[in-house]
């Protein structure tokens, strides 16, 4: 008699690792390895934001009369909410090259959950954000600016909670656009700009006209920015430190929810 031997396994159903959870942390801790290996591009970009805090901090001290250090105050915590928006809306760019490489094509393959692809790059965003706050602080602590440790610490909590979320729509648009390139870089840049300057994170908004003040209202950045001041500066009691942790909670979970999604349909 003839013996049929057994079907072989298709690629990638072979046995998962138990969980999403421990899908993610591979994911986190695979996509965190070129950081590691090439910390000069962490380095290369703090220059923009070192350079506001050069240029720009000590012009907004002379419009308003303040001294540097009490500029700087004001100034710096929404400088460390800039690099979380340019940092983590620029994360697409990597996915959409792996995309068009063909390296994204084989991860699907991998024996781990697509909702772990997704949640472990996002969660990935946070190290490298929280070490440029870090930095940038320092750098700032040279010219006076005094932060809470305790407030310090919670507000990079609730930043990188943004972080997440904006890291997991950049990732979903270039999945959307990984034929398109362009559309890509389109919306990216249609939308950081108005978003930047609608937040307050430059110049206070209250001496803008009204139409500019009204639309910071439907800007989740302009929370952001509230709140961050508020706990740089100690003030955990300040209503808009429980706005700005609402509004990082609602981003990440919008974020990771369009996110995951994408990554489930992509090919």
């Amino acid at each position: 008699m003839t013996t049929v031997p057994p079907p072989r396994k298709a690629p990638g159903a072979q046995a998962r690792p138990a969980g999403v959870l421990h899908d993610s942390v591979s994911v986190f801790v695979r996509e965190l390895r070129p950081v590691v290996r090439d910390p000069f591009s962490l380095v290369f970009s703090l220059v923009q934001p070192l350079m506001f805090l050069a240029l720009f901090g000590p012009l907004l001290g002379g419009m308003t009369g303040l001294p540097l250090d009490q500029a700087f105050q004001w100034f710096v915590p929404g400088i460390v909410v800039m690099i979380a928006l340019f940092g983590t809306a620029m994360t697409g760019s990597n996915l959409l090259f792996e995309i068009q490489s063909g390296a994204h094509e084989r991860m699907l393959v991998a024996p781990v959950s697509r909702s772990s692809l997704m949640v472990g790059r996002a969660c990935k965003e946070m190290v490298p954000l929280v070490l440029q706050a870090l930095v940038l602080s320092g750098v700032a602590a040279l010219a006076g600016f005094r932060p809470s440790p305790p407030g310090m610490v919670v507000g990079l909590a609730i930043l990188a909670v943004f972080g997440v979320g904006l890291g997991a729509l950049s990732y979903a648009l270039a999945i959307v656009s990984r034929n398109r390139d362009w559309m890509f870089w389109t919306v990216q840049q249609g939308l950081l700009f108005p978003l930047m300057l609608l937040s307050g994170m430059l110049l206070p908004l209250e001496a803008g006209p009204r139409w500019m003040q009204a639309l910071s209202r439907f800007n989740p950045l302009t929370y952001m920015v509230d709140a961050e001041r508020a706990l740089f500066n100690g003030r955990f009691g300040d209503p808009s430190v429980a706005a700005g942790a609402l509004a990082a909670a609602a981003l990440a979970a919008l974020g990771l929810a369009v996110g995951i999604r994408a990554m489930r349909h992509s090919v």
